[in-house]
């Protein structure tokens, strides 16, 4: 089954393009089984392929289909490398991919551009899976753009909203940004070890470089530009909650198991060079740190259903920051995976939600739906508990343990690391349910017109399942020390060294961990069910803050201001300058000339009759008087 590694981004892409070339001439029924089929059928290939490595004992797997060009020295083929990271990489994209793409024939059934939805969800799988296979980094970029155009493209879906098309514009220039960053670290990398595939990379590093080499800083730094941008983390995370005005699918697929989460593969997959520079290291960490909490603040305020969830994502993708600054290279990992479950799970359930109810986001004009709506309520429910790691029963209490414990006792962790992680999830338990209790408790406010089948119910309930049990392969030494998972990647990935003398503490910090996160949730209910005249208080009391965070700490406004203004004042300056006019003089001089011969081309016979007599006069004229 190795051999046929290539099938799993090729399905996708063939896929897409069978629905790009035939386009709506095909039945929708046709376009789903095109689009849901083919990436269905690169998630039973992933399964048989991974069952395959891993019993074979193998520590990788190179597939090379052909050369794709070579220039200078630098020789880049399409070649796809397994191993255990891009194992579950793939495994999540497709069996994650699979379930949203079931979701959305049931979703997008009665929209106009079903068959080019699907067309744009396949090519984002086949784009994804490129990046996460790749054994070059020129070939993971191509993969790394892939994901940023069928972005734009997706977002920007109901392109005839204007609030649309600037969110999906957003998305792909303010990645653009983090892009170029990583551009210029693959050049450096090439200058240095003149090839751009990973593993030599990764052999000849420590060869090259001694620990806080300044190149080694500089290019981990160039790279965490580029992992800033498309995970969405501090400066550049002002475009996820735009994000959301692309369908609810979108939102799932690119939250949970594909572009969001590239900037923490791209990372690992580079652990080498980031051992190697520990600066930039610390500084994937404060990043994290910094991140999950001012989402988590924001996710607070929010209103709209979908946009809790978005400041949910960038908070949950600081966690896995946090953990990669820390050297929990299998912790950031693991919770990636679980992460896409109970991510993928809330978005789905909050679509369904937001669709039965006449497309309204607003929580405010929700309630009473637990009743009414029992499997999207208890399968969101699920994902909530997950989400704010509720203990011993949630796959998210198991994944965010990790971090938290190693965010303590790792030798690159610290007291600071481990309250930001500590405060995070205190506030990620209040606000998710906040979103709980507002959408689904109290008062009915809006009638529903739509109820879910099953082909949106049961990826729910798939989904709401590995929410629960995913987390059981890997528990701490305190509750059963369970570790298929990081056994599986303990031959890519070190484990993060602990300091001296910690190891009692972990039960102390679980307990508190735990607490915080019941906490959490009593908070919430004692909010929003019992006394929720609190929270309207509490709301009028600090509403400058409320206000700021609603505006997500007002970055956007800090952009508008530093770059967007300046930028548009001098482009209107710049209008007219010198180079404008000679280009416009080049274009008055060739619209003259047309002008000129379109007057001759008048279909008067005897006018063409005497312009070629004309002609040969003067032909005839000129060289008389040429020759000697």
């Amino acid at each position: 089954m190795l051999n046929i590694l290539w099938l799993i981004p090729a399905l996708p892409f063939l896929g897409a393009l069978i629905l790009i070339i035939t386009g709506s001439r095909i039945s929708h029924r046709v376009a789903a089984r095109i689009g849901a089929g083919s990436v269905g059928l690169s998630a039973v290939i992933t399964l048989f392929t991974g069952y395959e490595f891993l019993s074979s004992g193998q520590a990788f797997y190179r597939f090379t289909a052909w050369n794709w060009f070579q220039v200078e020295g630098l020789s880049t083929a399409i070649s796809f490398y397994l191993d255990s990271l891009s194992l579950v990489f793939i495994f999540v994209i497709t069996f994650v991919g699979f379930l949203i793409h079931i979701y959305s024939t049931e979703f997008m059934e009665t929209d106009e551009g079903f068959t080019r939805f699907f067309a744009y969800l396949n090519l984002f799988v086949c784009s994804m899976l490129i990046l996460v296979l790749a054994d070059n980094l020129v070939l993971l970029y191509l993969g790394w753009e892939g994901v940023g155009l069928c972005s734009y493209l997706l977002i920007g879906f109901w392109y005839s909203e204007e609030k649309n098309g600037y969110a999906a514009r957003k998305a792909f220039i303010m990645t653009r940004v983090g892009d170029t960053a990583m551009a210029i670290g693959l050049f450096i990398l090439f200058s240095v070890f003149h090839t751009l595939n990973i593993q030599d990379i990764l052999l000849q590093a420590p060869q090259v470089w001694t620990v806080g080499a300044s190149t080694a800083v500089l290019v981990g730094f160039l790279l965490l530009g580029g992992a800033v941008g498309k995970s969405a983390q501090l400066p550049l995370q002002t475009w996820l909650p735009d994000a959301m005005a692309g369908p609810s699918p979108v939102s799932a697929l690119i939250h949970a198991a594909t572009m969001v989460t590239a900037g923490v593969y791209l990372i690992t997959r580079m652990h080498g060079i980031y051992e190697l520079a520990p600066l930039a290291q610390l500084w994937v960490g404060i990043i994290g740190a910094v991140t999950l909490l001012l989402a988590g603040c924001s996710a607070l305020t929010q209103y709209d259903l979908k946009r809790v969830l978005a400041y949910s994502t960038i908070s949950q993708i600081g966690y896995m920051f946090l953990a990669l600054g820390v050297g929990a290279w299998s912790a950031a990992v693991f919770h990636f995976m679980i992460h896409a479950f109970f991510k993928a799970l809330l978005f789905l359930a909050a679509g369904a939600v937001i669709m039965a109810l006449h497309h309204e986001h607003d929580m405010f004009r929700m309630g009473g739906l637990r009743n009414k709506m029992p499997v999207i309520y208890y399968t969101f429910l699920i994902g909530a508990a997950s989400l704010a790691a509720l203990p011993f029963i949630t796959a998210g209490f198991y994944s965010k343990d990790q971090i938290l414990w190693l965010a303590w006792a790792g030798e690159k962790g610290n007291l600071w690391f481990f309250l930001a992680a500590l405060t995070g999830a205190f506030i990620t338990a209040v606000y998710t349910f906040r979103m709980v209790f507002i959408t689904f408790f109290g008062e009915a406010k809006t009638h529903i017109s739509h109820r879910p089948a099953k082909r949106m119910t049961v990826p729910l309930m798939i989904l709401a399942v590995l929410s629960l049990t995913g987390g059981f392969i890997e528990l701490p030494h305190t509750l059963g020390h369970v570790t298929i998972f990081s056994d599986i990647l303990s031959p890519l990935l070190p484990a993060a060294p602990l300091r001296e003398g910690v190891e009692s503490t972990e039960w102390t910090l679980q307990l508190i961990a735990m607490a915080l996160s019941l906490g959490g949730v009593y908070v919430a209910y004692i909010f929003y069910i019992k006394q929720p005249k609190l929270a309207d208080e509490l709301k009028s009391a600090t509403l400058g803050v409320h206000q700021f965070w609603l505006r997500g700490w007002d970055i956007d406004a800090l952009y508008d201001i530093v770059f967007v203004r300046p930028f548009v004042y001098l482009s209107r300056w710049n209008k007219h300058d010198v180079i404008d006019k000679f280009y416009t003089l080049i274009v008055r001089i060739t619209e003259y000339f047309n002008s000129t011969f379109v007057r001759t081309q008048n279909g008067i016979l005897r006018w063409y009759i005497m312009s070629i007599v004309a002609g040969a006069i003067l032909i005839i004229t000129i060289s008389l008087f040429i020759q000697p």
